[in-house]
């Protein structure tokens, strides 16, 4: 204002994870009177997090709190703890105190929890509040190739075996699974640590998806090299401007600059080939009315908003999301586990999302 008061503080929620951030903040609340906000709130769910845990000591200091997110649901009930904790430790009447687990098995009295948090909470689905079009989903069927198979049975029996011998962790466990994804993907990482590309049928059915679709479309990848073979062959087919990698690689002052060519309907640029993590929040690309998921990643979150970067205010188009899928692999256990997240938050939520069914 006027006065040269600071009434406003935008801190980026990574930040949280460094003291230095903590410390500006906290000076902020204390001589403030103040209300604390945290959007995309799913970004603390973790307790074990830097970043959660100083959020959660910091809470107490601001006068009012809030939370804002979509989708507070994306793994398991258990990820609303730490959301409501910030908001007040009493707020679902009960504490994990330090309590751990190894093993989920199930959950009960969701009927209860959900009872519990409609006393605080106001939930607004996106079709209420914005007029916008339908989604629709689809599933593309990719035969994997007999190198890939061959990959694939070797990989999955050296999994077996370390499940057999009790080595296994949740690490290395994730870690087998990967493994399985990136052969289904098209690619292996050999035992100098060297990325081999496999024959596949993946990356020509994306070009044959690409000829059958008029407009732009947008493709997602959870792999570098799937990101860089699919440029490459995009460029190849139909010409290297019309086509632009968007990820960590990809260097920050060319950025926006990709996004605004895409979102041109003027340029030359139709291809926006990206990774959830990089590409699948913050951004605009309604432009497109297409997604293709070249593959997957178990974290529904990430799925979620990379499929609002194209169904989002500006959209006037029916928008329609691809999905490769090989018969028999991880690919089915993946989308197969996304389905079972939304019908778990759906339950618990009150709710129904109709979710590529």
């Amino acid at each position: 204002d006027s006065t040269g008061t600071l009434n406003i503080f935008l801190v980026n929620v990574e930040a949280f994870a460094t003291v230095k951030a903590c410390k500006f903040v906290e000076e902020f609340l204390v001589t403030h009177d103040t209300m604390m906000v945290i959007d995309e709130s799913t970004t603390i769910k973790n307790p074990k997090a830097k970043r959660t845990q100083h959020l959660i000591k910091l809470a107490p200091l601001a006068d009012y709190r809030r939370i804002l997110t979509g989708f507070p649901i994306t793994r398991t009930p258990l990820d609303l703890y730490s959301q409501c904790y910030f908001l007040s430790p009493n707020l679902l009447g009960f504490s994990m105190g330090r309590h751990s687990f190894q093993q989920i098995i199930g959950f009960q009295k969701l009927e209860e929890l959900q009872e519990s948090i409609k006393d605080f909470s106001i939930r607004k689905r996106k079709d209420e509040c914005l007029d916008l079009p339908e989604k629709v989903y689809i599933k593309r069927h990719i035969e994997l190739t007999d190198e890939q198979k061959v990959a694939y049975g070797s990989m999955k029996k050296q999994a077996l075996m370390i499940l057999e011998d009790e080595l296994f962790s949740t690490v290395n466990i994730l870690t087998q699974l990967m493994r399985l994804q990136q052969i289904v993907a098209g690619s292996l990482r050999n035992e100098e640590g060297e990325t081999i590309v496999l024959k596949n049928n993946r990356v020509q059915a994306v070009l044959d998806l690409l000829e059958e679709t008029s407009g732009k479309v947008v493709i997602f990848a959870m792999f570098q090299t799937d990101i860089q073979e699919l440029e490459k062959a995009i460029a190849e087919k139909f010409g290297p401007g019309a086509v632009a990698s968007y990820y960590g690689k990809t260097p920050q002052d060319k950025r926006q600059v990709i996004i605004d060519k895409f979102q041109d309907p003027d340029s030359e640029l139709r291809y926006f080939v990206s990774n959830p993590q990089t590409g699948g929040r913050g951004i605009t690309l309604t432009e497109a009315s297409t997604m293709i998921f070249y593959s997957n990643s178990y974290d529904l979150e990430l799925r979620v908003q990379a499929e609002d970067r194209i169904h989002r205010i500006g959209q006037e188009r029916s928008c329609t999301y691809i999905d490769l899928v090989s018969e028999g692999t991880v690919d089915e256990r993946i989308l197969q586990n996304l389905l079972n997240k939304v019908k778990i938050s759906n339950e618990i939520l009150g709710e129904v999302r109709n979710w590529f069914e």
